[in-house]
């Protein structure tokens, strides 16, 4: 299911998490409403949408539910502070710009001390710990690539079962383009781990 959220900045933060976290709380409620499967659900996105993801699993922990499967984000924003080595590293030149992040940011965000809430930052969320497991991808030459690892790092640190794939040579968006680059093995990848948390979960025919 992919989820029209409202989008800034004529809907500013945080209408675009409560808006993934209602829909995946319906997802789980009405499953059955079109044979799916309630006990096999996860979240995933790639940038912003590798944002909601985190922020979403954090939220269905916090919040009673629905429990999730699997997480997959790819290149995520963690951190609206915007402080890792990589987004100096790769500020310019490499599609997504150190400048353009700031300027999202400060059309998302209602004021700057919002960048420190984990609904926004889910790095600063102060525990990880019982989240679903997690595929992180991110690509060498991109501004966000710390900033997705760090917070795959804090994942392990809290005992969640997570992989921090990095591909090299790549930049912002190559997940999306499948015969660019390594764009058709990343996707790849994201699904194999997606079958197979759904695949540990299945219920068996009687």
């Amino acid at each position: 299911m992919s989820v029209d959220y409202r989008l800034a900045p004529e809907h500013k933060f945080p209408a675009a998490p409560e808006d993934c976290y209602a829909v995946t709380r319906w997802l789980a409620e009405h499953a059955a409403t079109w044979n799916g499967d309630p006990s096999r659900i996860a979240v995933g996105g790639d940038s912003a949408g590798g944002n909601l993801t985190a922020v979403v699993a954090q939220m269905a922990r916090d919040r009673g539910g629905p429990s999730l499967v699997f997480q997959l984000m790819v290149y995520p924003v963690t951190d609206l502070n915007s402080t890792a080595p990589s987004i100096q590293e790769n500020a310019e030149g490499y599609f997504l710009t150190r400048d353009g992040i700031v300027w999202f940011a400060n059309h998302y965000l209602n004021s700057a001390d919002e960048k420190n809430n984990p609904l926004a930052s889910p790095l600063l969320a102060p525990d990880l710990r019982g989240l679903s497991p997690a595929l992180i991808i991110t690509a060498e030459y991109d501004p966000l690539r710390d900033e997705g690892e760090m917070y795959g790092q804090r994942l392990k640190e809290a005992g969640v079962p997570v992989t921090i794939s990095r591909y090299d040579g790549m930049i912002h968006g190559f997940f999306g383009m499948p015969f660019f680059g390594k764009g058709g093995q990343a996707l790849l990848e994201g699904a194999a781990a997606l079958r197979g948390a759904f695949a540990s979960k299945a219920t068996p025919i009687s």
